[in-house]
């Protein structure tokens, strides 16, 4: 089954006036929604609107930072959610970023892949229900016990970058979530997953980011500043030099450190935002989400940009056929 799927909460729209747009999701042939956790709406909440209101959808989180809750609040979150929604839901975790984390949450963002591995670990032995307690790398437990235990097993699958995260996404997690890179970067990440799987099956989920829209100007315009949003952070521009992109964005990284903000947009080339952003007509787009699929990516988890589209028509627009 080729799943398929789409980012929530949509932005400018109340929780709780959502639900016609969620079932028109499930009615359109979409199998997924991932929710994000950054500053707009909690990961869970979305989800646990979405359980009820889409009997028939997968729910997922892409991604809760595996700093940001201690391990037993994260336990309790993720045995809710999987309680409410039996056979359903998959974990996404990963370290999010030191602006999050730091600036926004001020927790020292310490050793992200330990901490990152640690939660896995830690919440494969809570969902089991029995006592925990465990001296981890970088947290440790005492006899955590978890009074929701998952009816099923929960996927867990892990938010990576650089080859590390990708090993352990692929060696102690189900899979991994990929985000900001092009189709042609997926045929370098996701082998390096199932390598690490041991040949297991492995699940590839990629957050890919879509403006359905011909106007260029508008797209590489507002796609220069989303661009630049992520990748001047550090963990997403040591990724996209590990991918070779040095070149093409060393002038606005250095640009960006020397306080030139606008130099550092203009100086992000054409290519670049084609390359992160799907954009075109829906049928443009839709063969250049397939373009992920055939490099390696099992579910596609689309993200609207709110780059002057109608956000309902898109989602019509680029339901699965």
């Amino acid at each position: 089954m080729q799943r398929y799927g789409m980012t929530i909460p949509f932005d400018g729209i109340p929780l709780h006036a959502q639900r016609d747009w969620i079932v028109e999701l499930a009615d359109l042939g979409y199998t997924d929604v991932w929710s994000a956790e950054a500053n707009g709406a909690d990961a869970f909440t979305p989800l646990a609107l979405a359980s009820v209101w889409a009997p028939s959808l997968r729910l997922g989180t892409a991604i809760v930072p595996a700093f940001t809750r201690g391990p037993g609040l994260l336990a309790q979150s993720v045995g809710s959610l999987a309680q409410a929604a039996p056979g359903r839901f998959v974990l996404g975790v990963g370290t999010s970023s030191n602006v999050i984390v730091e600036g926004w949450n001020d927790i020292p963002f310490d050793k992200p892949y330990q901490r990152t591995r640690d939660v896995v670990r830690f919440l494969r032995q809570a969902m089991t229900g029995e006592k925990v307690t465990a001296e981890f790398e970088t947290f440790s437990v005492r006899g955590f016990k978890l009074g929701v235990r998952p009816e099923e097993p929960v996927p867990v699958l892990v938010a990576a970058l650089r080859e590390g995260m990708l090993r352990l996404a692929g060696r102690e997690g189900d899979g991994a979530i990929i985000n900001w890179l092009s189709a042609d970067d997926v045929a370098t990440v996701a082998p390096i997953v199932h390598e690490a799987g041991g040949g297991a099956a492995r699940e590839i989920v990629a957050r890919i980011f879509v403006a359905p829209t011909d106007d260029a100007d508008t797209v590489r315009g507002m796609g220069r500043f989303a661009i630049a949003a992520y990748l001047n952070v550090p963990v997403y521009a040591a990724f996209h030099e590990w991918l070779g992109r040095q070149e093409q964005l060393g002038d606005m990284w250095r640009l960006w450190k020397d306080g030139d903000r606008k130099a550092a947009l203009a100086a992000i080339p054409d290519s670049v935002v084609d390359e992160l952003i799907v954009w075109g007509p829906p049928e443009a787009c839709r063969e250049h989400i397939q373009r992920y699929v055939d490099n390696g990516v099992t579910t596609p988890a689309l993200a609207l940009l709110p780059f002057g589209i109608d956000a309902r028509q898109a989602i019509r627009d680029l339901a699965p056929r």
